[in-house]
């Protein structure tokens, strides 16, 4: 066992904390909040223009390795599911949640098929043959719990623990029942070499190599369950394979004659598209098939089956899930009869999506041995650190302190901070080395209780200032463990990180500009870059300071985090503002990208993904957009642009032409970013119409890819009147959609209560009328008057006790008052963050 598992196993169980614990959970029974998340928010297709939020809806527990789920036939379906009439080609045991991406999906790897009513050697296997349609309205999930029903009566349910799960099929009778292993289709049609073996007893047990990277992955079925369960007779077992690799659909059936059977394909560089795997028949109207999954072995895979799911209780199993939600969803407790009903259903919904990934696969590390938790889906940090992590700040630390280890321990083994792991495979690099600002905010929240948490606090740091300091042989593709890990390595050795040496050299990230070091790249993305490094640098400056560091490193840092304001052409115009970032040559010029390029009104349509077709400067944003992107010193934002009337009537262009993507990241902070400019009337406003009209209950209601629950977490923080300022203990004050909220910390088991004087149900609305009362007046932490309406401390959010926000109607009266007399937020430009 892990030193992590052990550690967060026992942590927090002090008497104290544990009568506390049960109190809550006392409390929170008779709701079962479980029952208000809905799985299939966000599971519209994404085809078509439709919203493509890409939820995953299958059985899983939070932070699961497993996360078991149909998969459909038809793209795009990213996380194997998605709400329409496509017909099933088969459950399978491992999905993504959110991502973008890969259209066909990654992972829907060794899935499991019913079939009946054929005869052994003549059912259809392949994955064209077998797949067939749901019955209409079939589908249902709660967490924990997947079922549906084919329009042939086979119902199919499934729930999972970490590593492993149970798989039941119903037949409408018992005869002439068969089960299909499938192990050459995953969901991207990947396959490039595996191995399949039966035996008797019904154990399965697969290996397979998938996707572009060819990550290696392992499973183990049983389909003999114990003595003490109703049996599931085998009475037949065998392979099927392709009869050619020209005639893939042409496929053998071929039954075992004796006490095993198996099939072995060498890895190729190249995807096969051959039919294989195994076929089991029985004499039983109900199969349950026990799982286990690993990136080791198909020996430990059976291994975690056998510790996981010892006895094969179905109905235990899924109870021992739901309980391991509701203890994550009861961390923000409301009245739940009390509430607006739609409100509470986005809640917790979204509560439910923020901690599906990243996966906890401890044990499972293929690369090295440590005694650090391995975390998976990393899905990227570029998505998660914004709200994600300062969610689980709040919420999970225990939990948080896992994944943050994992952060650093994937420096201590490649010399840079992961970004974008996934597959157990380094992923690109979205834009700067965006988990630094993840371990910035860990330092500076919960550094002083880092050990408490299996943090070290000198690798934490080392792990900051080598990211910013050092340049990789490729600042773009991580693949260093694929070279020195991976059998079938057949190119350079590269790693995570960042263009390092063009950011000390120019203060800026120059276009076409060749690194003398031979560092290389892909030469794109110059602008947003470097608004991501300076955040970087900031995430760095605030380690320093919390963790004892030099001075001199504060300095440096806070410096080099400055340099945002290099990418600034003043004489750039558009709609009559002046002054956007653009990219910059070598010589200190600037290189024209039209700030209207790659917003939703774009009348050119640009590139701004990653390839090098990109051309303007940003990622995924456009520099209308980008241009707003300094949380840690907006006041130097409302400088450039002219001033603090002339700020706000930008940011209420920003969305009124639009050029606001709420699906966007680079978006999440704008409608808050009003407070900076001293009216967070505005920004209560604008959060209020960006909710109503972005998300919804709905199979369409997340406002593009849930991007590993940062569109669930982007819609707590606003659901709560509350947003984060990364690597920071602020948090900005907005008004919540509820009457009041008890948030619980799993580490300190605290609660702390907010309660809003004078809420107004009329407020929950997308335009709350006039006069009704919406805007904070004034916050009580503990019985003490703020000084800020605008800010609140983390140590507050998280200290336990009462906060009250009163709130009334006068518009007026609220811009006049603004923050108060000295509760802007912090910007460095102005001496905020001193420590």
């Amino acid at each position: 066992m892990s030193a992590w598992i052990m550690l967060s196993s026992w942590r927090g169980m002090l008497v104290f904390a544990f009568v506390f614990f049960v109190s809550i959970s006392a409390r929170a029974e008779a709701t079962n909040l479980t029952s208000l998340a809905n799985l299939f928010i966000g599971t519209a297709s994404g085809a078509n223009g439709g919203s493509g939020g890409n939820a995953f809806p299958g059985a899983a527990v939070p932070h699961a390795m497993a996360k078991v789920g149909i998969d459909v036939s038809t793209a795009p379906r990213q996380a194997g599911y998605i709400s329409d009439n496509s017909s099933i080609t088969g459950i399978s045991l491992m999905h993504d949640e959110g991502t973008g991406g890969n259209t066909n999906g990654g992972y829907g790897i060794f899935p499991l098929f019913p079939l009946k009513n054929c005869t052994f050697e003549s059912c259809p296997v392949g994955i064209g043959a077998r797949a067939a349609l749901r019955a209409a309205g079939a589908d249902a999930a709660t967490p924990g719990y997947f079922t549906t029903k084919f329009v042939n009566n086979i119902q199919i349910e499934t729930t999972s623990t970490r590593r492993a799960g149970l798989i039941r099929f119903t037949f409408p009778d018992s005869e002439q029942n068969h089960i299909v292993v499938d192990l050459a289709h995953d969901l991207g049609r990947s396959f490039s070499g595996g191995s399949i073996a039966i035996t008797s007893d019904g154990r399965v047990e697969l290996s397979g190599s998938y996707g572009t990277d060819n990550y290696t992955a392992y499973a183990c079925y049983d389909f003999t369950p114990p003595s003490s369960l109703s049996p599931q007779p085998i009475v037949k077992f065998g392979t099927f394979k392709s009869d050619s690799v020209s005639n893939t659909s042409s496929i053998t059936v071929t039954p075992s004659d004796n006490s095993s059977i198996s099939l072995s394909f060498p890895f190729t560089s190249s995807v096969s598209k051959i039919e294989a795997g195994g076929l089991l028949s029985f004499n039983a109207s109900s199969i349950t098939a026990r799982f286990g999954v690993s990136f080791i072995s198909s020996s430990q895979a059976c291994a975690n089956a056998e510790e996981e799911v010892p006895d094969w209780d179905f109905d235990g199993i899924r109870e021992a899930s739901r309980s391991s939600w509701e203890t994550v969803l009861e961390r923000v407790l409301v009245d739940v009869e009390k509430e607006n009903t739609t409100v509470v259903e986005l809640l917790y919904s979204s509560l439910y999506r923020a901690s599906l990934v990243p996966a906890n696969m401890t044990g499972e590390n293929p690369y090295w041995t440590s005694e650090s938790p391995f975390f998976d889906a990393l899905f990227c940090s570029w998505d998660t650190f914004r709200t994600v992590h300062p969610l689980l700040s709040i919420l999970s630390p225990v939990e948080w302190g896992g994944i943050v280890s994992s952060y650093v321990d994937g420096w201590r083994h490649t010399g840079y901070i992961p970004e974008c792991r996934a597959n157990t495979k380094n992923g690109y690099v979205q834009g700067g080395s965006d988990g630094m600002p993840i371990l910035g905010d860990f330092a500076v929240k919960y550094g002083s209780r880092a050990q408490d948490l299996g943090v070290s606090t000198d690798s934490l740091y080392q792990a900051l200032v080598d990211t910013a300091e050092n340049t990789p042989p490729d600042w773009y593709r991580g693949d260093l463990c694929f070279l020195l890990f991976s059998v079938h390595a057949d190119r350079n050795a590269s790693t995570v990180g960042r263009q390092n040496t063009a950011w000390k050299t120019f203060g800026y990230i120059p276009t076409d500009w060749d690194d003398p070091s031979g560092s290389t790249g892909l030469a794109t993305r110059e602008a947003s870059r470097a608004y991501e490094y300076a955040l970087g640098d900031f995430a760095v400056r605030q380690a320093a300071l919390a963790l004892g560091k030099s001075s001199e490193d504060v300095a440096l840092y806070a410096n080099r985090s400055m340099n945002f304001v290099n990418m600034w052409d003043p004489n750039v115009t558009s709609d009559g503002f002046s002054g956007f970032a653009q990219r910059r040559f070598p010589n200190g010029t600037f290189a024209l990208s039209p700030p209207d390029a790659c917003s939703p009104v774009d009348p050119t349509p640009h590139s701004c993904a990653r390839g090098d077709d990109n051309d303007t400067g940003f990622y995924e944003s456009s520099s209308w957009e980008m241009s707003f992107f300094a949380p840690h010193s907006v006041a130097t934002l409302i400088r450039l642009m002219g001033g603090t009337d002339t700020f706000i009537n930008r940011v209420n262009h920003y969305f009124d032409k639009p050029y606001f993507q709420a699906g966007n990241e680079p978006s999440f902070n704008i409608p808050w970013i009003y407070h900076y400019a001293n009216r967070p009337d505005l920004s209560v406003l604008r959060v209020r119409q960006v909710v109503f009209k972005s998300f919804n209950t709905g199979i369409g209601g997340i406002p593009g890819n849930d991007d590993s629950g940062a569109m669930a977490s982007l819609l707590v923080f606003h659901l709560l009147g509350l947003y984060p300022v990364v690597a920071s203990k602020q948090f900005l004050i907005g008004s919540p959609f509820v009457s009041s909220f008890t948030l619980v910390n799993d580490f300190l088991g605290t609660q702390t209560r907010f309660i809003v004087n004078g809420f107004d149900e009329a407020t929950v609305t997308a335009n709350p009328p006039n006069g009704s009362r919406l805007f904070v007046k004034s916050v009580v932490i503990n019985g003490v008057q703020s000084d800020s309406l605008c800010v609140i401390d983390f140590d507050d959010v998280i200290g336990g006790g009462e906060i009250v926000l009163e709130v009334d109607g006068d518009a007026e009266a609220a811009q006049t008052r603004g923050c108060g007399s000295t509760g802007l937020p912090d910007s460095l430009e102005t001496g905020g963050f001193a420590g």
